[in-house]
């Protein structure tokens, strides 16, 4: 059981490494539903053990718990690469060449809050591109209501509103 832990783990890494943006745990078991490589909980355990062991890094917006390769997991699959079968590689290849760009679009928008005081909250809102930050935006409200409607409304407004503060921001006067 070790052992398949252990390919599990290299196809994660594998995955990751294809692509230049941090997965949700969601990303990374729809993959592994998809391609009926195990189930959910042995994917969760897989996770667990790869962050205590410093393959990956997390970090958590909004309930959503991003996994990002550190450099311990970039050597560990220079390393131990070639132990993935070649028809993995291709379900990992087959998998993004269909997703990647749904999948780099559900992690380019990032909106969260957080609670700063009593009656005031902070809505962090974001849009990348790869590595580059092309917005990042704090707005303060005094509910938790209107930061949580705020988040939903970046996720759907974010190209709208980015395309509107550049307009008026590059006006000649």
């Amino acid at each position: 059981m070790k052992d398949v832990h252990v390919l599990y783990k290299l196809v994660i890494l594998y995955l990751l490494n294809k692509v230049d943006f941090a997965l949700s745990n969601g990303q990374l078991c729809a993959f592994i539903a998809e391609e009926e490589y195990t189930d959910y909980f042995t994917v969760q355990q897989v996770l667990s053990e790869m962050i205590e062991s410093g393959l990956l890094r997390t970090s958590v917006v909004r309930n959503t718990t991003l996994y990002e390769m550190t450099e311990m997991g970039h050597d560990t699959l220079e390393y131990f690469g070639a132990d993935i079968s070649q028809g993995i590689r291709d379900d990992v290849d087959a998998y993004l060449k269909k997703n990647k760009m749904k999948l780099r679009n559900e992690n380019a928008v990032i909106a969260d809050y957080q609670k700063l005081a009593e009656d005031e909250y902070v809505a962090h809102l974001r849009v990348k591109e790869k590595e580059t930050v092309l917005i990042d935006l704090s707005l303060n409200v005094p509910t938790e209501q209107q930061a949580i409607v705020i988040c939903d409304q970046w996720q759907k407004k974010n190209v709208e509103i980015y395309g509107y503060l550049m307009k008026e921001l590059l006006k000649n006067r």
